[in-house]
């Protein structure tokens, strides 16, 4: 019985989301093919690995990714669902690969199965309920911006699709992440969007933020692209104190009816408004009557573990009260008024930091990225945590001074001084205790008191001024570099010059010592940076536990995330290495020609065995066989096909319609278009039943021998030879770039080993690899006698060099640049001749891009007079680099 209850347990520990975002990656090309385009062009120009330049981060880029997934490929389908379909391999899913060995739900049982599913399923809402749970400091609020930019814009190309929303409704759980949130109306838009519809996000989208209890909602009714900013507090529902009138309850609304076994179902009691039982009855205020009257109306919900709880585990039934009138309820009335009134909510998106409640994995989540996934990519600082038993109040204030100054010393990214935030637990505290004892502390080290800023809420203590010196922490010009704090730990403080963290005393929330310690890992500058933690042991041993169940991690752990990188000054040898490549310049000439009377558009239905070859291809062919064949060929079952083209779906066009769907593809005058067709030799009508008869002539032959009539086309090809340098110097007042690598992927200039090969290699001083394959072919090649230099090119791809390739990526069809990973210089033939290589692991070896970028790699190369090779990681492992000779 044991063992089942444990079976169980280890099935509600599942992550569906891993699952989901494998079979996202394993299919994503057929799967873009049911997107729209303008949502193609919007994925393309988000994607880091496409656009050098784009904004978004990886995590970022990946839950839009899965965020485009669910609306345009399942349908905005509940999450309970689209496991069921995932796990039966139906629908969608149909022909899902398996995990693979070790696939912890590959060999779940039916019973596993169930219990996952039910758990689902007692959380679905009438509307979609979707988790994105990406850890603090990976750009969770630009991330929602992007979303709600992306159903604004695909809501108003196609208006009457019910899976974008026109309207977007965000909740914040506090005033502090609410002021955060107005990051979503400062985001530079056209960092996510496009730039041709970058005006339209800008004229039409119009914010609404309810900070003050007296605010209201002013939205037209029935408008669209309205983007209100609130916490529950703002558009709750408040008691109706006075009793129903008898009109009141003659036109109030009628009972709603709830999916079965649904959590509505469950809460069916407290949704009611006319149904005073164990709760006062509801009514709603200004803004939530206003809200009710937008239409298709998506709910953002940020910090989202605020809305459920305690607060989460009794909104996703983990033991709650089912009378709790959280943020969850107000969204599910919202809802439920929403249908009434003829609309609805198109889904709730929830970000939230954390995957896990306790012990169990959110059901709902769709998405996630860890926090020590995060660090390890670099998106977050490093952590070096600090234990004190037995410190007294002075001890530790002066132990923690003392270790941070020395750990940021020099250290000033992005031209900002490093702070330290303390944090007390009570006002008293801070004024009575902790502010004389910083002040000491920092007397005796020369250091001003005025570098001391305080903010606890309390005006004798933290002024206006103040205030504003805690909002501009992150600015050059600030001067405050120890900052004392009550209850600022929480979400929505955003300092990314904060290095440092201390607690003393244990606060009352065990939450709070995880929510004040991830505050100074926001990354910062250019390379990865290490924040230091200040604890009691108490205070240490509860982080442990917070972050175990938050993250899956345990402190030690999470301060050796990221150990084993290290931050690398980059110098430029001088003088810089130059080459002469040729780039290859395509264009084309388009002279316009006169059409002669009597041409002929190319349409033979006058001659009967012509036009038989031209349409059989437009035919729908019904073949039926009687019975099967039998083993003698000779005699195969008698079998009959049927014509049943009749049945195609096709568009009758008309004169009107026929001349104006050609001039909007040639771009030409419809009376122009008008006048040739009349002249020629098929006529007008001829032409129009032709193309009545079959579509597809229209757009495969009439289009395309109308357009070689009027036009001659003349391509030229121009090679230009440039002298590149393989890496540009860097700025003078820096003097060198700056990347972070793992410790054993770098080769320095300066090592012993290099010293015999110093003159081979190294238009840097140093290189640092992404991976082990890299790394052994540079060594395989260094130690090559044939090989005359040899250098390591796939390091700095932002701009740092101009030793790149472009081409036509095949999906999006736009030009892009890339950086090929080596470029090595050896002899053939008595002559020198470079080389250019690129490393792909061996899954990418047959991917349309990679293949894309051979063949235009091959055309500069050759152009050059040189040679472009790729070569598998596992190849490269396995030292068979001479096939690149």
């Amino acid at each position: 019985m044991a063992k089942a209850a444990a079976a169980v347990d280890a099935s509600l520990d599942f992550a569906f989301f891993h699952y989901l975002w494998l079979f996202y990656k394993d299919k994503r090309g057929a799967i873009r093919q049911h997107y729209k385009d303008l949502t193609k062009k919007i994925l393309d120009f988000n994607n880091p690995e496409q656009n050098p330049k784009a904004f978004l981060r990886q995590p970022q880029f990946e839950a839009l990714e899965m965020y485009v997934f669910l609306k345009e490929y399942m349908g905005n389908e509940h999450v309970h669902d689209i496991f069921k379909a995932w796990f039966s391999k139906t629908g969608k899913f149909s022909g899902r690969k398996e995990g693979g060995a070790g696939d912890l739900f590959d060999s779940i049982t039916e019973k596993q199965y169930s219990a996952v599913f039910a758990k689902m399923r007692k959380n679905a809402r009438v509307y979609p309920n979707y988790i994105y749970a990406l850890t603090m400091g990976t750009g969770k609020t630009i991330l929602m911006a992007t979303c709600i930019f992306y159903e604004f814009l695909l809501g108003n190309k196609h208006d009457k699709d019910p899976r974008y929303c026109h309207n977007a409704l965000v909740f914040a759980p506090d005033k502090t992440v609410l002021q955060s949130l107005k990051e979503i109306q400062s985001l530079d838009i056209s960092k996510v969007v496009p730039p041709e519809y970058v005006n339209f996000i800008r004229s039409n989208i119009r914010f609404f933020y309810l900070e003050e209890a007296g605010t209201s909602l002013d939205t037209l009714d029935k408008s669209r692209f309205n983007i209100i900013v609130s916490n529950t507090q703002k558009i709750i529902l408040k008691r109706q104190n006075k009793s129903a009138t008898a009109t009141d309850k003659l036109f109030a609304a009628t009972k709603p009816t709830y999916q079965a076994g649904s959590v509505y179902a469950e809460m069916a009691d407290l949704l009611e408004l006319d149904q005073p039982e164990d709760e006062a009855d509801l009514t709603t205020n200004q803004r939530f009557e206003k809200l009710t009257r937008l239409e298709q109306l998506g709910i953002y919900v940020d910090e989202a573990h605020h809305a459920f709880g305690k607060a989460l585990a009794k909104d996703m039934g983990l033991g709650a009260k089912e009378t709790d009138t959280s943020l969850r309820t107000t969204i599910d009335i919202l809802a439920s008024s929403l249908e009434r009134s003829g609309t609805r909510v198109v889904a709730c998106f929830n970000y939230t930091g954390t995957p896990y409640v306790g012990r169990e994995v959110l059901p709902e989540v769709v998405y996630g990225y860890g926090l020590q996934e995060a660090i390890d990519k670099r998106y977050l600082k490093k952590v070096q945590l600090h234990g004190y038993q037995n410190t007294k109040s002075d001890e530790f204030v002066s132990i923690v001074i003392d270790d941070f100054l020395k750990a940021t010393e020099g250290i000033r990214p992005e031209g900002m001084s490093p702070k330290l935030a303390f944090f007390g637990t009570t006002i008293e505290e801070i004024r009575e205790e902790l502010k004389p004892l910083v002040e000491n502390e920092l007397a005796k080290r020369g250091i001003p008191a005025s570098r001391i800023l305080v903010n606890v809420g309390d005006d004798k203590l933290t002024t206006n001024d103040d205030i504003r010196e805690f909002n501009r922490l992150d600015s050059v010009d600030s001067d405050k570099q120890f900052v004392l704090l009550v209850n600022k730990g929480r979400e929505g403080w955003n300092c990314r010059s904060l290095f440092g963290v201390a607690l003393y005393r244990e606060p009352k929330s065990k939450v709070f010592v995880l929510q004040a310690t991830m505050r100074c890992l926001r990354a910062v500058g250019d390379i990865q940076h290490t924040g230091q933690v200040y604890l009691t042991d108490d205070n240490l041993q509860i982080l442990n536990e917070e972050l175990q169940q938050n993250f899956r991690i345990s402190a030690d752990e999470l301060q050796k995330t990221a150990s084993d990188r290290e931050n690398v000054r980059i110098r430029v040898t001088e003088p810089p290495v130059k080459i002469k490549l040729k780039r290859i310049r395509k264009s084309y000439d388009l002279h316009e020609k006169l059409i002669k009377p009597g041409f002929s558009v190319g349409l033979y239905r006058a001659e009967k065995e012509k036009w038989h070859e031209q349409t059989k291809g437009y035919h729908i062919i019904h073949t039926v066989q009687e019975g099967l064949n039998t083993v003698d060929a000779t005699r195969s079952a008698p079998s009959q096909t049927i014509d049943i083209t009749d049945h195609r779906q096709k568009i009758t066009f008309s004169s009107l319609s026929l001349v104006a769907e050609i001039a909007r593809y040639l771009n030409r005058s419809p009376l122009e278009i008008e006048d040739v067709l009349a002249n020629t030799s098929e006529g007008l009508d001829e032409i129009l039943i032709c193309v009545n008869e079959f579509n597809e002539l229209l757009y495969d032959v009439v289009i395309p021998n109308l357009f070689a009539a009027l036009y001659d086309l003349t391509a030229k090809e121009k090679t230009e030879e440039h002298e590149i340098e393989l890496i540009k110097l860097p700025p003078i007042d820096q003097g060198y770039y700056e990347v972070t690598a793992k410790k054993n992927m770098i080769v320095r200039k300066s090592d012993p080993a290099i010293q015999a090969y110093k003159d081979k290699t190294f238009h840097l001083d140093a290189y640092c690899f992404d991976s082990n394959p890299e790394k052994t072919l540079f060594w395989d090649l260094l130690y090559e006698g044939k090989v005359k230099k040899v250098y390591f090119t796939g390091m700095l791809t932002h701009g740092q060099s101009d030793f790149y390739i472009q081409y036509i990526d095949p999906e999006s069809h736009t030009v892009r640049s890339y950086y090929p990973d080596f470029l090595f210089l050896t002899e053939e033939d008595g002559l020198d001749k470079y080389v250019i290589v690129e490393v792909k692991a061996d899954y990418q070896m047959d991917d349309p891009v990679v293949q894309a970028k051979k063949e235009f790699a091959r055309q500069v190369a050759v152009a050059s007079g040189m040679d472009y090779r790729i070569i598998a990681a596992s190849e490269a492992e396995k030292r068979h680099y001479r096939t690149l000779l």
